[in-house]
C-alpha cells in the first residue's frame, strides 16, 4: 500500500483512556470509504499499527484532516509508538484499507459499539447525516465507565436535534451518579434500540461484543447479510 507521511495538527483529549489525533493532510490526494482504516506509525519507524478512521470522507474533503482514535495506556501515555504525537510531528500513514464500509443504502441503520470500536461507526454516521435522510439511525454504545463514550457531546446533539436515538450501556463502573442503563449488551437493549428487523447493522468492538451482538440481532430475526461486523 502506498505510504504518505503527514503532520499533527492537533490532538484532543476525547475520554480519560483515547486521544482523537488530527491528522493534516494539506493538499495530500487522499480517497477513502467510511469505516476503514489506516495504518500510522512515527516517521521513519518500521513500527505502523492499524488504526480506523474516525472522520467521514465528507470531513476530509472539507477540512483537509483525518481524524484517528488513539488508546491511551494506563500511565496516561498514548499507545506506546505513538508517545512523541503532538502537533508538528511527522507520521507515516499507509492505506486505507478494509472492507467494513457503509453501503449504499437508505435502509434503516442500528450501530452498535464497544470502546474505541465507535470510531468507524462514527465515519459512518457522520457520512450519512451528510446524505438525504428518511429512514431512524440508531445506536447502542457500550463502556466500561461514563466517562469512556467518545464523542460523546457530538452524539448527543444529534440525538437532540432528533437525527439519531442512543442508547448507552456501562459495564464496570459502580458510580452512583450514572443514571442510565448498566452492563453488557443484551437482547432487550437491542430489541429495544433496533429500528425494524429491516435494518442494517453495523458492529466493532471487542470480539465478544461483536459474536454476541451478532446473535443476539440473528436471534431477533435480522438477516445475516444485513449484519456487518469488525472486531479489533
Amino acid at each position: 500500500m502506498h505510504v504518505i507521511s503527514v503532520p499533527v495538527r492537533h490532538v484532543d483529549k476525547s475520554t480519560p483512556r483515547t486521544r482523537i489525533i488530527n491528522l493534516d493532510l494539506g493538499s495530500t490526494p487522499f480517497a477513502f470509504a467510511a469505516g476503514q482504516a489506516v495504518n500510522l506509525g512515527l516517521h521513519g519507524s518500521s513500527l505502523r499499527k492499524p488504526y480506523s478512521i474516525a472522520s467521514a470522507p465528507w470531513e476530509l474533503a472539507r477540512t483537509a484532516t483525518l481524524q484517528v482514535l488513539a488508546q491511551v495506556e494506563d500511565s496516561s501515555s498514548l499507545d506506546p509508538h505513538l508517545e512523541l504525537a503532538q502537533p508538528g510531528t511527522l507520521l507515516d500513514l499507509e492505506g486505507p484499507f478494509g472492507t467494513f464500509a457503509l453501503p449504499e443504502s437508505d435502509l434503516p441503520l442500528l450501530f452498535v459499539a464497544g470502546g474505541t470500536g465507535i470510531a468507524p461507526l462514527r465515519s459512518m454516521l457522520i457520512e450519512r447525516m451528510a446524505r438525504p435522510m428518511h429512514r431512524p439511525v440508531a445506536l447502542i454504545y457500550s463502556a466500561r465507565s461514563p466517562e469512556e463514550f467518545a464523542f460523546r457531546s457530538e452524539l448527543d446533539a444529534l440525538a437532540t436535534a432528533g437525527r439519531l436515538t442512543t442508547h448507552f450501556t456501562v459495564t464496570r463502573d459502580d458510580a452512583a451518579l450514572w443514571p442510565g442503563r448498566r452492563g453488557r449488551i443484551d437482547e432487550a437493549l437491542v430489541q429495544q434500540a433496533l429500528p425494524s428487523l429491516g435494518s442494517l447493522c453495523l458492529v466493532c468492538g471487542p470480539p465478544t461484543l461483536v459474536s454476541d451482538s451478532r446473535a443476539l440481532l440473528a436471534r431477533l430475526g435480522v438477516p445475516a447479510e444485513r449484519i456487518l461486523s469488525e472486531g479489533y
